[in-house]
């Protein structure tokens, strides 16, 4: 389970709603992602669509916990306005905070992030910044009280997979709270590679929406998340430079 606030969650894999090429391919990638919450920005929510062709209409929220962002947000004070908005229209104070710093490579702007997050958190919002790999910033997020860090592994929708593992282990062994890498992963290796580390969870969707067969990578993406964490529970073997015989000669029957 992954305890995020007061939300138990029964999978550790977090799944976005954009991107799609319909509706309908969104909906059997949740399902077969076995996600329990997934992400949308109240920008993409159309309140005036007729009734089943808006995106909330798809999400099986009996099942699947929303989790409203604020993406598009450029100020701290623009995310703090949507965070606000989303929980009046959505009824909930789970929000993924965004604050981009730059629009070509949408890196999180680190002085927008905190000031937002301490200002929804004294709103009483349950906050998971997306934010760089950086230790300082991740410390400084989980120090204001947020429920959740969401450090990327590379830039969004870059698919290039877990670039720098080192920050990455920096921030797991400093953590007070939950760590959940968003954006970056490509595929499953790179999903089971981030679990094996330690992660509490992962959040993607331009690696499942943007993938050939978009299913079968949802359903790819859960194995690997599922199989990353048993193995990091389980614990690997040491690395050596020179081979141990699985078999040892010693105790053998002889001739």
């Amino acid at each position: 389970m992954l305890q995020i606030g007061s939300v138990s969650l029964s999978s550790r894999l977090i799944v976005g709603t954009g991107r799609y090429a319909d509706f309908a391919t969104m909906r059997a990638c949740h399902e077969a992602s076995g996600t329990a919450m997934v992400t949308v920005a109240l920008r993409r929510v159309d309140l005036s669509a007729p009734q089943g062709q808006d995106v909330l209409a798809w999400i099986d929220r009996s099942k699947i916990t929303l989790l409203p962002n604020t993406a598009g947000s450029y100020t701290a004070e623009d995310a703090v306005a949507t965070a606000h908005l989303a929980r009046e229209l959505l009824g909930t104070d789970l929000v993924k905070l965004e604050v981009i710093g730059d629009p070509d490579t949408l890196f999180p702007d680190p002085e927008g992030t905190l000031e937002a997050a301490r200002v929804l958190v004294r709103d009483g919002f349950t906050v998971l910044p997306y934010c760089s790999d950086d230790p300082v910033t991740c410390r400084r997020l989980a120090d204001i009280g947020c429920a959740a860090v969401m450090p990327l592994a590379a830039p969004i929708g870059s698919g290039l997979g877990i670039r720098n593992p080192y920050n990455l282990a920096i921030i797991l062994e400093q953590r007070t709270v939950p760590v959940i890498v968003d954006a970056g992963v490509g595929t499953a290796s790179d999903a089971a590679v981030a679990m094996e580390l330690g992660v509490d969870g992962l959040l993607m969707n331009t690696a499942i929406a943007g993938a050939r067969d978009p299913v079968k990578m949802a359903h790819a993406m859960r194995l690997a998340t599922e199989a990353g964490r048993a193995a990091f529970e389980a614990g690997r073997i040491e690395k050596k430079l020179y081979a141990t015989a699985s078999s040892p000669l010693a105790g053998v029957i002889g001739r």
